[in-house]
């Protein structure tokens, strides 16, 4: 792993790309790389905040018990009460708790990778008036590449231990390297249930992309591999913020 870099720019950043594509991986290594990126998880926000009961979990897992999904204004509270704890929006900016209102004052030195939220353009244009978002990736893999990836896949349920035969075998064919218990395919990881979700995706996104290509911030990068992806995603990274 190269050694840290520094920012010399604010950056705030999404990633886009179809299930199965590494955005987690990108995530995690853009995070090692530049130790002044923080990560706000918007299911971790909401699994959070339902687990301390607080009012805006309350209200959250209401929703969810009655088999709503959870409105987008109340993912941008979350998400804005979060840079409120850090220090990253002033405390006068009450208002933007409201997805129509101006944009809130945020700290010019608030460095972060927003995961899991906007998934629409809708909500894109409501996450514009809390995050001045400057840096959007849409990470591109052959769906070709990814669906071969999930039909090599097999996991040890019981420790959730994930091994893929082409790329990190177990060292017993078909055997968890720790207890040498069968390991299975899960039953999600069909590979109809995986085509359903990347035609998903592609219907989804499009309007989410053009939102943000309108708005001059996309940058599309393309890779059969996470590795092959990365050192294209660092060297465009570092040109804009380093």
């Amino acid at each position: 792993m190269s050694p840290a870099k520094r920012l010399t720019k604010a950056a705030r950043i999404i990633l886009i790309g179809a299930p199965g594509v590494g955005k987690g991986t990108q995530s995690e290594r853009l995070l090692s790389r530049f130790p002044q990126l923080a990560s706000i998880s918007s299911g971790d926000l909401l699994r959070e905040n339902v687990r301390r009961r607080t009012p805006l979990g309350v209200q959250a897992e209401a929703a969810m018990q009655s088999g709503n999904l959870v409105p987008d204004s109340m993912i941008l509270n979350l998400i804005s009460d979060d840079m409120k704890s850090k220090g990253w929006l002033l405390p006068q900016s009450e208002s933007s708790h409201s997805a129509t209102s101006s944009s809130p004052s945020i700290d010019s030195s608030a460095s972060f990778i927003l995961d899991g939220f906007p998934r629409t353009a809708s909500q894109a244009t409501s996450l514009d008036s809390l995050v001045p978002v400057n840096f959007v990736v849409h990470l591109n893999t052959p769906p070709s590449v990814i669906l071969s990836r999930i039909a090599s896949r097999w996991v040890h349920e019981p420790s959730g231990r994930v091994y893929n035969t082409d790329f990190h075998p177990p060292k017993v064919p078909g055997k968890d390297d720790v207890t040498g218990e069968l390991l299975t395919q899960r039953q999600d990881d069909s590979i109809e249930t995986w085509q359903q979700r990347l035609r998903k995706f592609e219907e989804t996104s499009k309007a989410l992309l053009e939102h943000y290509h309108c708005r001059g911030v996309l940058w599309r990068v393309e890779g059969n591999s996470s590795d092959e992806i990365s050192p294209q995603l660092f060297a465009e990274f570092e040109k804009r913020f380093c």
